[in-house]
């Protein structure tokens, strides 16, 4: 499958906030906070614009990603800059054909070139192991909790680039939903019930 991949523009926000929102739609619980939280992290410090990709095929947007900034804080409360990964979403009815695979080692490349020392994330293991994610245990890095589970993973981009890298890791504040703004934020899209397919099945 052929796919072109580039930095997401301006007029393609809502797009792929709407990918967002059909991706992850009751994925884990009813609705989903996912695409809100991508719109405030672009509206945040933390965005970084090289690394909100998205993939085309016939023009159309098939996929996305997107890494921000964030931060491990070591016992000494000193900060380190590391990347945070997500929401990542692929058009549902196009899964397992390889997208996700070709934007996740563009995002991985670029984050590279610009100098960052790593990624973190929370996914499926079984996936994100074959690009070289770990679980953060192996680091010393857990969530801001101090807790570690399997799904909290990270990825070392240069070689030792995490070696006095330890402590909690810290999201930016835009990943925080509250329910009064998230129905604001849904009065702008179209009317979807919790509970309902992500994609509504036409005869």
């Amino acid at each position: 499958m052929n796919i072109n991949i580039g930095k997401v523009n301006n007029n393609e926000f809502y797009q792929t906030e709407y990918l967002t929102r059909e991706t992850f739609w009751n994925l884990y619980n009813p609705g989903c906070t996912e695409h809100l939280m991508l719109h405030n992290l672009r509206n945040s410090n933390a965005y970084v614009e090289q690394l909100d990709l998205i993939a085309l095929h016939q023009g159309e947007i098939i996929g996305h990603i997107i890494s921000t900034k964030a931060k491990v804080v070591d016992h000494h409360n000193r900060e380190h800059e590391i990347l945070y990964v997500g929401p990542f979403s692929i058009d549902f009815e196009l899964r397992n054909k390889g997208i996700g695979t070709q934007l996740l080692h563009r995002e991985i490349e670029a984050a590279k070139k610009m100098g960052f020392n790593g990624m973190i994330l929370f996914g499926n293991p079984g996936y994100y192991q074959r690009f070289g994610f770990r679980n953060a245990l192996e680091y010393k890095i857990t969530t801001k909790d101090g807790l570690n589970f399997e799904p909290f993973m990270v990825l070392e981009l240069p070689e030792h680039g995490l070696f006095n890298v330890q402590g909690k890791f810290l999201e930016d504040k835009a990943v925080e939903i509250h329910q009064g703004e998230l129905s604001r934020f849904e009065d702008q899209l179209p009317a979807k019930e919790k509970g309902e397919p992500r994609y509504k099945i036409h005869d």
